[in-house]
């Protein structure tokens, strides 16, 4: 359509050369109106983009009228209607293309700015106080928000449980980081060694870096995602406008220093596994693609969740999450009247949701920024670490990931709480955790869920088990709840 268009105004705009019939083998001359304004716009504004759509209305308007005027042959009513037909295609290919390219403005922005955070949870977000039971699938999230060293939690159980309700929530404890404006990575400006190439030559330069306040990345990993949008590839439109090779971040840029969720992760292409492996191995996205070698950072906690009967997990990607939590069927009769009543209203009136729950969760966001501000300053004696590593040794733990993991989320605990060192009861109530999922040998014929042997190791080295969690108050009648 564009390309007639183009003709048709040029059999407007320009007089017209004497034309040989082929059949008759006669020669024409098609008077043509004087053009009013010269055609410059083909070239230069086509290729530049400089012409707005009124510009191109307005053209086509007097082309089409220029058209009207001719009366001369019936080939000029054609090239008239061409006109008409042609530049209104024009205009709406134009209209399209603007409307493209301001989606993928937005998206670079994006991956620019670091304002990570994924459009259908930057607004009703069901509040993470909220959220009936799930205490030990609560207090997993929070020990990692206190300190993302942990690795990420592993959320199992049947469907319906609320599993990503809870992760979901974790959006609205999020802190505020600092980050380096202008950076694609999301680079922290008090950490060198955690800098993108680009910010730590500027930063070795001696440039002062500004920065901006902005809130933890949270970046959703959808199941059919490719690998070339995980790791990032080759950016073609610059490419193609500027030349020479250019790459256009992933997923793995955007998330960096922030949180990564895989809904049904053990349903995920094992290319995908093999790259967060990688980047989960070292903290930093490596790719060598098409002649380009870009290196990046790209740490971040990895939470996800998943249904043990639809799949297992891969034991190199099981062992990277540092803690694992199981959630069954609440059968308590108060707990689930008590889901009914939160979920129909906040479908029915989510404003009088949140001013009950909001503020419940900036508290508890408060208290996990004390948390990380004091996390520094927990110490854990000798003795207990000892222990720690005695439980690890007895259950025959693979590596000494087991042994670390169990001590970080003592002490974060311990911050979480206000204190400054870490107890028995601390580590009593994170070892289950941070140890059940490192104890299965054979995916075939080991089960996933050994707490049983974690809580008999605990009373032999401790001699207390893990610290269990209050019993469920006793069901009320209906109308003594209403």
């Amino acid at each position: 359509s564009a390309v007639t268009g183009i003709f048709g105004f040029c059999l407007h705009r320009r007089a017209c050369a004497p034309v040989m019939w082929p059949a008759a083998g006669q020669t024409f001359a098609f008077p043509v109106p004087a053009p009013t304004q010269p055609a410059s716009f083909l070239a230069p504004a086509l290729r530049q983009g400089s012409v707005s759509s009124s510009a191109w209305e307005q053209e086509v308007a007097e082309a089409g009228s220029g058209a009207g005027s001719h009366q001369s042959s019936s080939f000029g009513a054609v090239a008239s209607a061409t006109v008409l037909l042609g530049g209104l295609a024009a205009v709406s290919l134009r209209q399209a293309k603007r409307g493209a390219a301001g989606k993928k403005g937005r998206v670079v922005r994006l991956a620019q700015e670091g304002e990570d955070v994924v459009p259908e949870f930057a607004g009703n977000v069901f509040p993470f106080s909220a959220v009936v039971g799930q205490k030990e699938t609560k207090l997993a999230l929070i020990l990692n928000l206190v300190d993302p060293v942990i690795g990420g939690v592993l959320i199992q159980g049947e469907r319906g449980t609320g599993k990503s309700c809870a992760v979901r929530a974790l959006v609205r404890l999020l802190p505020e980081i600092p980050s380096v404006v202008g950076d694609k990575y999301n680079s922290d400006p008090y950490e060198p060694n955690t800098m993108s190439e680009e910010v730590r030559e500027r930063y070795l330069d001696g440039e002062e870096l500004p920065t901006v306040m902005r809130r933890t990345p949270f970046v959703e990993l959808p199941l059919g995602a490719t690998e070339d949008r995980v790791t990032g590839t080759i950016d073609i439109e610059q490419a193609l406008l500027k030349g020479g090779k250019a790459f256009e971040p992933g997923i793995l840029a955007r998330v960096n220093r922030g949180i990564m969720y895989i809904d049904e992760v053990n349903l995920l292409d094992d290319t995908i596994v093999d790259v967060l492996l990688d980047s989960a191995a070292g903290g930093w996205n490596t790719v060598e693609r098409e002649g380009v070698s870009v290196r990046h950072p790209s740490r971040f906690v990895l939470i996800g969740t998943a249904h043990p009967d639809e799949g297992d997990l891969r034991p190199q990607l099981l062992d990277r999450f540092g803690c694992t939590v199981g959630i069954r069927t609440n059968n308590d009769a108060e707990a689930r009247f008590q889901v009914l009543k939160r979920t129909n209203a906040w479908q029915s009136d989510a404003a009088k949701m949140e001013a009950k729950w909001g503020p419940k969760d900036a508290a508890l966001k408060e208290k996990i920024m004390d948390a990380r501000a004091r996390l520094k300053s927990v110490k854990c004696d000798r003795e207990l670490a000892v222990k720690i590593s005695n439980v690890c040794s007895r259950l025959n733990v693979d590596g000494l990931r087991g042994d670390i993991v169990t001590n970080r989320a003592a002490r974060a605990l311990a911050a979480y709480e206000g204190r400054t060192e870490v107890t028995e009861k601390d580590v009593r109530k994170v070892a289950v955790m941070c140890l059940n999922h490192r104890l299965r040998k054979n995916v075939v014929s080991d089960n996933l869920d050994n707490s049983d042997k974690v809580a008999e190791e605990l009373m032999r080295v401790f001699g207390k088990g893990p610290v269990a969690e209050a019993p469920p108050k006793q069901a009320v009648p209906a109308g003594a709840a209403a």
